[in-house]
C-alpha cells in the first residue's frame, strides 16, 4: 500500500499497525530519508514479498479501493513514477513494468511509500532486478465498443417511388414550401381530408385519401390550396 512522503495513500498494513503498537514507528517514519536521492534498485525476490504482503502476491488485483497491481500502486504514484507508459493502471500491467514503476518510485520516495516495506525486506540494496518491460505481458485495457442503437425506419424511408418528385411546390401562407403532388384533387381554401372525401365519395374516407398521398401530406390537419391529391 503506498505512501508518499508527506503522509500515507492509505490505512497501513496489519504489520506496520502491530509495529505503531509495540511503539517502533521512529524507525519506520526514517527510512523514506534513506538513499532517496540516490539511485535505487530491489531484487525481484524482494518485490515479491512486498507484493505477497501488500497484495497476497496478485499482481492483476483491482478490488475498487483505489489501489492497484501486486504492489497497490494509487493513481496519483503510478502516473508520478511513469507507470501509465506502460497501461492506464498499475492492475493492466505485467509484473515486470509494475516493478519497474515501483523501482522509479523507490528512488523518488525511498522504501517509506509502501506500508509493506519491511515485511519486504525492501531497502535500496541497489540489486537491478533486470525486468523485461517489453515482455508484451501487460493487460492494456480495452474499451467496450458501444452498441449502436438501431434507428426505425422512416415513412418516407420506406416508401420506394414517391408519387411527387417532379420537384413542383406550393408556397403556404406562412412562407414554408411543401410539395404539390401530382394528383387529380386540387385543394381549394377551407378544404380538410375529411370534407374532400365526404364531398368526393372516397371509399375509407380521409385515411384512405391520407394514405395514398403521405408522400406530400406529412400531417393529416395540414392540407395547403394548390395541392393536388389522389383519391385513387
Amino acid at each position: 500500500m503506498l505512501l508518499n512522503s508527506k503522509g500515507k495513500h492509505r490505512r497501513p498494513s496489519k504489520a506496520a499497525r502491530i509495529a505503531t503498537l509495540a511503539g517502533v514507528t521512529g524507525a519506520a517514519v526514517a527510512v523514506p530519508l534513506m538513499g532517496a536521492t540516490s539511485a535505487s534498485a530491489a531484487s525481484v525476490e524482494t518485490w515479491d514479498a512486498v507484493a505477497q504482503c501488500e497484495s497476497g502476491g496478485n499482481w492483476s488485483i483491482n478490488t475498487g479501493n483505489g489501489y492497484y497491481g501486486g504492489l497497490q500502486f494509487s493513481q496519483s504514484s503510478w502516473a508520478a513514477a511513469g507507470g501509465t507508459q506502460y497501461a492506464s493502471r498499475a492492475d493492466l500491467a505485467s509484473k515486470d513494468q509494475q516493478i519497474a514503476t515501483a523501482e522509479k518510485l523507490l528512488d523518488m520516495q525511498g522504501p517509506g511509500a509502501w506500508a509493506c516495506a519491511g515485511a519486504g525486506g525492501l531497502t535500496n540494496d541497489g540489486v537491478d532486478p533486470g525486468v523485461n518491460t517489453g515482455s508484451g505481458e501487460s493487460k492494456p485495457e480495452q474499451a467496450q465498443p458501444e452498441r449502436q442503437a438501431e434507428q426505425p425506419t422512416t415513412r418516407s424511408e420506406q416508401r420506394e417511388a414517391p408519387k411527387a418528385e417532379s420537384g413542383k411546390t406550393v408556397t403556404t401562407p406562412t412562407g414554408q414550401k411543401v410539395q404539390k403532388g401530382d394528383g387529380e384533387y386540387k385543394v381549394k381554401a377551407g378544404d380538410t381530408l375529411s370534407t374532400i372525401a365526404k364531398a368526393e365519395g372516397v371509399k375509407g374516407g380521409w385515411s384512405k385519401i391520407f394514405k395514398l398521398n403521405d408522400d406530400i401530406v406529412k400531417d393529416a390537419d395540414l392540407i395547403f390550396p394548390g395541392q393536388q391529391l389522389h383519391l385513387k
